[in-house]
């Protein structure tokens, strides 16, 4: 069953809240960040406000999250029926700081990277280990993810 909006609107601004505190920001820090006004942020946070798409690109640049992310959380986005999406997972653990969550992010991918697998929208085709890396001629084709 589909939340109502208000609490969808509520879930969203607990969200926000969430990712603050995990971030140690202020309101009136993530103001300063966002060039939002502190009493507008108040009331996102509280579920009292639909914020624009512009708004949550925004608060997402501040708290150092994807754009997607809070799309997602406001309906704007539907969320992936893809449940192993790992980034996606990363990138809202409030338990991480944007620190730790980016870090995690990078490792992740250049694991994968490594491994050959290539993410749609890479440019440049990753140098494939195949395990005659001694004569330089290691190449695989691109797996399919």
């Amino acid at each position: 069953m589909a939340k109502e909006i208000p609490d969808r609107w509520a879930d969203l601004g607990e969200f926000i809240r969430q990712q603050r505190e995990t971030a140690r920001l202020s309101l009136r820090r993530l103001s300063i960040l966002t060039g939002i006004s502190n009493p507008y942020l108040s009331q996102i946070e509280r579920g009292l406000r639909k914020p624009s798409a512009e708004v949550l690109q925004q608060i997402a640049k501040g708290l150092h999250l994807s754009a997607e992310t809070l799309y997602v959380h406001a309906g704007i986005l539907d969320a992936d029926s893809d449940e192993h999406d790992l980034v996606r997972r990363i990138r809202t653990d409030p338990h991480l700081d944007p620190y730790q969550r980016e870090a995690l992010v990078r490792i992740y991918l250049s694991f994968r990277h490594e491994n050959g697998y290539v993410e749609p929208d890479d440019d440049e085709e990753p140098a494939v280990r195949t395990g005659d890396e001694h004569d330089g001629t290691a190449t695989a084709p691109r797996r399919a993810r």
